[in-house]
């Protein structure tokens, strides 16, 4: 358990910030500072940023994603639910009036569920956390457009299975996709949460078909290879195009004439956003196949942070709060990371796909993510180095007990650290998690930092070129133009919601 202590401390400064510090004995200081931003060059034997271009595995992008893909496809499809679109794959992803409906909340409900009774929970205490999971959610959530039978089940003393072989069942299953090492372990787990309602064998059978692709694509498979496992084992024809489907289908909500088309959304898209409008393009009940289909398609694709950036905004904290235990479970989240640190995926993701694609939209979507991030005082860990004192010249840290309050008395100028690129030219730099700061060694002295404020201290620094994100790893160089363009993007973005 690593110790929290404060001490009070006089610096020399430009700026005035209160901010925690890690010490790198492991021990957090809470410290009131002001920063000195000068330049100060690195030493030596770790500064060099790799520039070539990494080699990214294939299946890279699919450890990045969870349960957004479902969110989203409810988000995008609910305004062209009953038919109500034209059955094109042209249409505003965001459109006025579309947001999350009873699909995005039965899904985190049943993900909190799972995840509150752990990974080796059995099919009783499963049903026990679904039920009373999904009745508690629909409590809050009472005018989501739950279907007639489940809404009176919502409100049962004593619910039971009705027989249903509806979508619901599939529309709702994405995190037991994620959450299971076999595929055996993941279907058994889908057809408990299905059961509990969806007892009919064609409900079953649409949430282990869903949950199976999840797994199938989060995996590795190919789609041949996902579409060979779902006709063999659920007995789906996926033989159909998207053209031959469109043109006779209607809304209907039936597992056995949902999933399949979901699906097949999924296998003719060339990325998520693609597999989303395949799917709406179908008409019907456009939610739950969006819904359907971009959880299979996260799984493959993996999802942009802009993306991922606009679900968050269009659901409620207590539906992120799920996301982010989610992200705990998969272990993708540092557990003791600070509030100011979380969201900080969307930055690291956007980078990922910009090193995978290599285009200009997946640039714009680091530029957004980073946007994102400024607009929420979003934070990161900042390595300074002493210019001059010494923090705690005769400190004992084994002597120190939770609830210290340590006294610097003595002048102490602290600088933020630079990396120097291989032509020599000097960046600041931060980093978005505490992984990526142990990736070589840095400074002792770590602060959160604004995201703000070190770009701004990039951009106005001449003896620097810019501010590096995760200059260890997978990282994104903003120099004095890329930094303009985010503030420039930010600023439309506030005049936007003037």
């Amino acid at each position: 358990m690593k110790k929290k202590l404060s001490f009070m401390i006089g610096l020399q400064v430009n700026i005035d910030f209160v901010m925690p510090v890690r010490i790198s004995t492991g021990i957090f200081f809470a410290l009131k500072c002001r920063l000195f931003s000068d330049h100060l060059k690195a030493p030596s034997g770790y500064t060099h940023i790799v520039t070539r271009k990494e080699i990214i595995p294939d299946a890279f992008r699919r450890l990045e994603a969870d349960m957004y893909g479902a969110i989203l496809g409810d988000i995008i499809g609910s305004p062209f639910e009953f038919d109500r679109g034209d059955k094109t794959k042209k249409f505003e992803f965001f459109t006025r009036g579309c947001g999350f409906t009873d699909d995005s909340v039965m899904a985190i409900a049943v993900a909190e569920a799972l995840i509150a009774v752990g990974p080796d929970a059995d099919e009783k205490e499963i049903e026990e956390a679904v039920i009373a999971n999904m009745q508690d959610w629909g409590k809050h959530y009472p005018h989501a457009g739950y279907g007639g039978s489940f809404r009176h089940w919502l409100k049962d003393r004593h619910p039971q299975p009705y027989g249903s072989y509806g979508n619901g069942s599939a529309m709702r299953v994405s995190a037991a996709g994620w959450l299971y090492h076999t595929i055996e372990r993941t279907r058994e787990v889908a057809r408990w949460t299905a059961a509990v309602t969806h007892n009919h064998p064609e409900g079953i059978k649409g949430a282990e078909a869903t949950a199976s692709c999840i797994f199938l694509a989060r995996s590795g498979a190919s789609k041949e290879d996902m579409r060979d496992y779902v006709e063999q084992e659920f007995h789906y024809d996926l033989s159909r195009t998207l053209n031959e489907i469109r043109p006779y289908y209607h809304h209907v909500e039936s597992c056995q004439q949902t999933v399949p088309e979901a699906i097949t959304a999924f296998l003719e898209a060339e990325d998520f956003e693609d597999a989303v409008r395949n799917a709406v393009s179908l008409g019907g009940d456009t939610d739950t196949l969006a819904a359907i289909t971009g959880s299979i398609a996260e799984a493959f694709f993996g999802i942009p942070a802009v993306l991922k950036a606009e679900c968050r905004n269009r659901i409620d904290p207590e539906m992120n709060r799920v996301l982010d235990a989610f992200d705990e479970v998969l272990g993708r989240n540092n557990l003791e990371a600070d509030e100011s640190l979380s969201g900080n995926d969307l930055i690291e993701n956007a980078i990922s796909n910009l090193y995978e694609n290599q285009n200009h939209e997946s640039f714009i979507d680091v530029i957004t993510a980073i946007c994102f991030r400024i607009m929420n005082d979003g934070q990161g860990w900042v390595p300074f180095v002493t210019v001059s004192g010494e923090l705690f010249p005769n400190l004992d840290v084994r002597s120190l007990q939770e609830g210290d309050k340590l006294a610097v008395d003595q002048e102490v100028r602290l600088r933020m650290d630079t990396v120097a690129a291989e032509d020599g030219i000097e960046w600041l730099y931060i980093f978005t998690n505490e992984e990526e700061s142990h990736k070589k060694p840095v400074p002792n002295v770590v602060m959160e930092i604004p995201f703000r404020q070190i770009l701004e201290t990039g951009l106005h620094n001449d003896k620097v070129a810019g501010v590096v994100i995760n200059p260890f790893g997978k990282y994104f160089k903003a120099d004095k133009k890329v930094i303009e363009c985010i503030f420039d993007a930010c600023r439309q973005n506030m005049e936007g919601e003037a």
